[in-house]
């Protein structure tokens, strides 16, 4: 089982938030400040919003949901054999949660995750250093992530 994710940047999270509750008609899932997630049934779906008003880009990243260890592990083999390996993450904190995560750069740069979420952290984490999270980072946003 899995779920796609779609980690957008808005400009007001709770202009946002209202907005995605409505088309999906589902109540967030997590929400701290400048961060929301809904874990949405059908279509199943994690869409993550980070509140990044002067982001370059509104999307940041795209990714995979999957929910055992061994999942984690069958795509870090997979994407390891075909050379496709932007970098592995093991207990890393991120957007709340504690997760194991793997990563791949498309062609055109757009970053991709496949993750396994642990366990709920009270911080949002620091995150990957590359892709838009480095952007933003570099742009001044100290909690940049996923």
């Amino acid at each position: 089982m899995m779920r796609i994710q779609l980690a957008l940047n808005v400009k007001d999270i709770e202009t946002a938030i209202e907005f995605y509750s409505k088309l999906f008609g589902v109540e967030v899932n997590k929400r701290k400040p400048g961060y929301a997630n809904f874990a949405i049934d059908s279509p199943p779906l994690k869409l993550v919003l980070n509140e990044r008003p002067d982001a370059p880009e509104r999307l940041d990243h795209l990714g995979v949901e999957v929910f055992t260890e061994d999942e984690v592990s069958a795509t870090a083999e997979r994407l390891r054999a075909s050379g496709m390996i932007s970098l592995e993450e093991q207990d890393t904190t991120c957007c709340y949660a504690n997760s194991d995560k793997v990563w791949a750069t498309e062609p055109d740069g757009l970053q991709w995750e496949w993750y396994r979420v642990k366990s709920d952290s009270e911080t949002f984490g620091a995150g990957p250093k590359f892709g838009n999270a480095q952007k933003a980072l570099a742009a001044g946003n100290k909690e940049a992530c996923c």
